[in-house]
């Protein structure tokens, strides 16, 4: 129970970082320029993962590396961050705002994990798709729609 817990603050950290990311990355936009708020803001995130690589990541023995034999397309998950990153700096600074982009953003995550628990996309364990699920999405979709027409 603890560890749910735990994890459950986790995410929720990790939720607040990326608005922070996405909020100062946008503004940082307004004085250059989307494509290069992007590159300056994944040339910092490279070099702090770098830095926590080399200080607490190194410790899988090299015998555990070469067993583990990782798919290809798993070394191409920054590809999406880095359009994430690049299209958040270009709707949060239009009529959507910082609050609007975040919840079409977070429809678009849940949106996109229940089709791809559904499908078992990527290795997933398949997950069919309740009718719960049919009305959670609609109340997100609805509080969606007050949250960006509400302004």
């Amino acid at each position: 129970m603890k560890k749910e817990i735990m994890l459950s603050m986790v995410a929720g950290l990790s939720g607040v970082l990326l608005t922070l990311m996405i909020m100062s990355n946008s503004y940082l936009s307004t004085f250059t320029s989307p494509l290069q708020a992007s590159w300056l803001t994944h040339g910092i995130g490279s070099a702090t993962a770098f830095l926590v690589w080399v200080v607490v990541g190194k410790r899988t023995t090299q015998k555990e590396r070469r067993h583990n034999k990782i798919p290809i397309w798993c070394y191409f998950g920054g590809l999406p961050g880095a359009f994430t990153v690049l299209l958040a700096a270009i709707t949060v600074n239009s009529p959507l705002s910082l609050s609007g982009s975040i919840v079409l953003m977070l429809t678009g995550q849940i949106v996109a994990g229940l089709l791809m628990d559904h499908v078992g996309l990527l290795g997933l364990a398949k997950r069919k798709i309740t009718k719960r699920d049919g009305l959670t999405m609609l109340l997100l979709l609805l509080g969606s729609i007050l949250i960006i027409m509400g302004k």
